[in-house]
């Protein structure tokens, strides 16, 4: 019997952004599909309803890949592709295994070799490149800076010289609620030339994204509370 396929479907960032993700492709896998594997269910059948599911969601079996149940075995979630059911696999926003869980499921699928398929959909890293006027040819995303003063300060230096030494984009998150405070660190120990893009709420209706130096950031801070945001550095 041959084995299912495992696809990796994104998932909108943000409420009523449906329309800007999902494509003919993508509603026509979902409806093919009933078995997926994800990080929070009630996220994963609200996105199904407004991706056009036309599966009653009572047929559907959801697998949950929530926080507390990673890092055991991973055979549980691979019995239908086992069996040859397509499965899919989803995080809660934007792209399953980029800044998300689900790469471990990935490679795990390859080692039993099964075919992996990601769709297109969206994801903030890229979106904030694209967006920032910066070098997206070279560039590398560092995930969460240290939460430690220190050590945070410490990393910013390092991005900076990194960024000048390779004229490589640096990109970096932090969990919404202390994006204030990572800015408050930035507009502080980075370099007043140190040009900075900060891509926030990307694809909501208040989308903000705008590339200053600290010098202009310093002008007029904005209020990043609890706001997704991307973070990119480039020092020319």
């Amino acid at each position: 019997m041959s084995k299912g396929t495992l696809f990796l479907i994104p998932v909108p960032l943000a409420d009523e952004a449906g329309l800007k993700s999902f494509t003919p492709f993508l509603k026509e896998k979902i409806n093919h599909i009933n078995e997926y594997i994800v990080e929070n269910e009630k996220t994963a059948r609200k996105f199904l309803k407004e991706a056009g599911l036309r599966t009653p969601q009572g047929d559907l079996t959801l697998h949950d890949y929530g926080k507390h149940q990673r890092g055991g075995n991973l055979s549980y979630f691979f019995g239908g592709l086992e069996a040859g059911k397509d499965v899919g696999l989803m995080s809660e926003a934007g792209c399953p295994g980029v800044a998300d869980p689900g790469a471990d499921l990935v490679a795990e699928a390859h080692r039993r070799g099964i075919k992996v398929v990601p769709l297109v959909g969206p994801s903030s890293i890229l979106l904030a490149l694209m967006a920032s006027g910066f070098d997206g040819q070279r560039f590398t995303f560092h995930g969460y800076l240290p939460i430690d003063k220190v050590e945070r300060t410490r990393k910013i230096k390092e991005l900076e010289g990194l960024s000048e030494r390779y004229q490589q984009t640096q990109i970096f998150m932090e969990t919404p609620f202390r994006n204030n405070s990572l800015l408050e660190e930035l507009l502080k120990s980075a370099h007043l030339k140190t040009m900075i893009c900060i891509a926030c709420n990307l694809t909501m209706p208040d989308e903000m994204i705008a590339t200053k130096s600290i010098t202009d950031w310093k002008k007029q801070i904005p209020d990043l509370h609890k706001k997704p945001t991307i973070f990119l550095l480039h020092r020319f």
